[in-house]
């Protein structure tokens, strides 16, 4: 879930560009971050932990240069433990995505070689393997002896100085190659090089690629010769940027409205072909990890009350337990917002080996979920650079609704529903309504928990509202289906404590208003999110009845709720602390 960034090139550039490449794939980790760059025949390093903010770096031009932005997993955020890692000789330098199995016995054969380990990482131990297997080998060929002998899902880059080359092999995790001119670049995602190249090459597990003064595509473990098949890739610049919002959290909250319209418009016949094979399906399962798994939840919700058609759901990290299932009938509707999760692509590997369909509803073209599934659904909601997801959510939630009507032929009404939610979103955008939001976010800055409940399709809602608030604003908040209050979790109610209640007008109404009043009655202070005002209601916001299409409009107030409450509490929004966007360790 690392960010990498590196290029060779026959001319030289600024140190300072792999930074500012590093940049943009922050949202994959933020711990620490490291540069290396050639000068003459050895490696300069610098490196430092944190976000990189303002940060500048005090390296010279270069024409071979290799960047990390890290979320930690092997050793402390500390200096020494930041990538880039060299070897002894400074002359090779790697960074890495992903765990390397087998660490320890490797660090113990080298150390008796007496190979010096200056970190805590597992990622060292690879430019010490590469400097062994340099001894009697090209660098190329070391670079794929080395990779055999590790064990893991990992995705390796390595520069070496001597060659001017650098080298990438996965497993795993994502990598891409960048074509410019008479220059390459390599990143663990396409927005990294989107600027600088039109043509990208996606490598596909158990392959190597050698950048210098051509490209040579290579599979593992042996190293045959592979065609490189590159992709166009377009450059978006605006995408980017904030614009005039303080957070990229808050400017995806906006772009939502237009996202939901541009569904409704163009994605029916898309929609109507995934009907088609649902019904065909003997089983049907969606997939998905955090966000997404509640979008999953939200989703078998809503085939049941409009479809009538049951679909299978269970957290991604828990689906490969229940593998057993999978037949060759079976159909995989994979949805996820990074494309990179782990916890979503093993159990899709598990189900291609059972020969079960696999269809992606993602938002990153050449990702590594996308390329597992035999269809795919574009979510088009646009790069997603706040590590909380909110436009891809509620994008996934709109293609669900739509093909939940879809299924019982009744896809204009669908259609009709996301345009009414477009223009309710909106006015829950204005300045009015923000200040309300604003209000309550006031009020919530000195409470350490909170609450929230739901019935039916509410339930998901409230499990995505409670994610939102913990993820990015650090209050203990709980996702409960009202009628499991009695169950244990009311102890926890006392006096001012906060509970948000979803009470939609449908059938869940009258039973979660009910839960509401219990709340109240031992001291809880109600936030209400209706149709209608209540007396039970201590604090209310609006939402009006959309019918099915309510849980799109609902779950807004919350993502406000808690982008408001974060900057309150003087936290980044965009970068939450120990997350990341693409979690790519188990």
């Amino acid at each position: 879930m690392c960010g990498i960034y590196g290029f060779v090139s026959e001319n030289t550039h600024q140190a300072g560009e792999i930074l500012e490449g590093l940049k943009l794939l922050e949202y994959r980790g933020y711990d620490s971050w490291g540069v290396a760059v050639k000068i003459k025949k050895q490696i300069k390093v610098e490196k430092s932990i944190g976000k990189i903010g303002n940060d500048k770096i005090h390296l010279p031009q270069t024409n071979l240069g290799l960047g990390h932005t890290r979320w930690a997993t092997h050793g402390g955020v500390t200096v020494k433990n930041a990538h880039p890692h060299l070897d002894c000789k400074k002359n090779i330098a790697v960074v890495h995505n992903g765990i390397i199995e087998n660490y320890r016995e490797l660090k113990k054969e080298l150390s008796k070689k007496g190979h010096k380990f200056i970190s805590e990482t597992d990622t060292e131990v690879f430019a010490h393997l590469v400097e062994e297997f340099l001894k009697k080998e090209g660098f190329t060929t070391a670079v794929k002896d080395a990779f055999n002998k590790i064990r893991g899902l990992n995705a390796i880059v390595v520069m070496n100085s001597l060659s001017s080359e650098i080298i990438a092999a996965k497993t795993g995790s994502p990598l891409v190659v960048g074509v410019g001119n008479e220059e390459f670049f390599i990143s663990s995602d396409s927005l990294g090089i989107a600027q600088h190249a039109k043509k990208a090459l996606f490598l596909k597990d158990n392959e190597m690629v050698v950048l210098g003064k051509d490209i040579q595509l290579l599979s593992l473990p042996k190293g045959a010769r592979l065609s490189p098949k590159f992709e166009e890739i377009e450059y978006i610049q605006s995408l980017e940027e904030k614009g005039k919002y303080q957070h990229f959290m808050l400017k995806e909250i906006m772009e939502q409205p237009a996202i939901l319209e541009n569904i409704s418009q163009n994605y029916q016949v898309t929609i109507q072909d995934l009907g088609k094979k649902i019904k065909k399906a003997f089983g049907t399962y969606f997939v998905g990890a955090g966000t997404a798994y509640y979008a999953c939840l939200a989703g078998a919700y809503l085939f049941s009350k409009i479809a009538k058609v049951h679909v299978n759901t269970e957290p991604a990290s828990e689906f490969n337990y229940l593998e057993d299932f999978l037949t060759p009938k079976s159909l995989i509707i994979a949805l996820s917002q990074s494309e990179e999760t782990i916890d979503v692509i093993e159990p899709l590997q598990r189900a291609k080996k059972r020969n079960s369909k696999i269809i992606a509803i993602t938002n990153v073209q050449g990702s590594t979920i996308y390329r597992l599934a035999n269809e795919k659904i574009l979510l088009g909601a646009g790069p997603e650079k706040a590590v909380a997801s909110t436009k891809a959510y509620l994008a996934k939630l709109s293609i669900l609704l739509m093909l939940a009507f879809s299924m019982k032929g009744q896809i204009k009404q669908a259609e009709t529903l996301l345009i009414k939610g477009a223009k309710e979103i909106r006015r829950i955008l204005s300045p009015k309504y923000l200040k309300k939001i604003q209000k309550i976010a006031r009020f919530l800055k000195s409470k350490e928990h909170v609450f929230i409940i739901g019935r039916g399709v509410s339930y998901p809602s409230a499990l995505e509202a409670a994610l939102k608030i913990r993820e990015v604003s650090y209050v203990h908040a709980e996702g409960i289906a009202g009628g499991e209050l009695k169950h244990g979790p009311i102890a926890l109610i006392e006096k001012g404590t906060p509970c948000i209640v979803f009470a939609p007008n449908d059938e869940t109404y009258n039973a979660i208003m009910s839960n509401a009043m219990e709340i109240r009655a031992r001291g809880g202070i109600i936030i209400g999110i209706s149709f209608r005002d209540s007396e039970v209601f201590d604090h209310y916001l609006e939402v009006k009845d959309l019918k099915e299409a309510t849980i799109l409009v609902q779950i807004v107030t919350i993502q406000l709720l808690a982008y408001y409450l974060a900057v309150l509490k003087g936290y980044d929004p965009d970068r939450p602390r120990n997350l990341a966007k693409s979690v790519t360790v188990r």
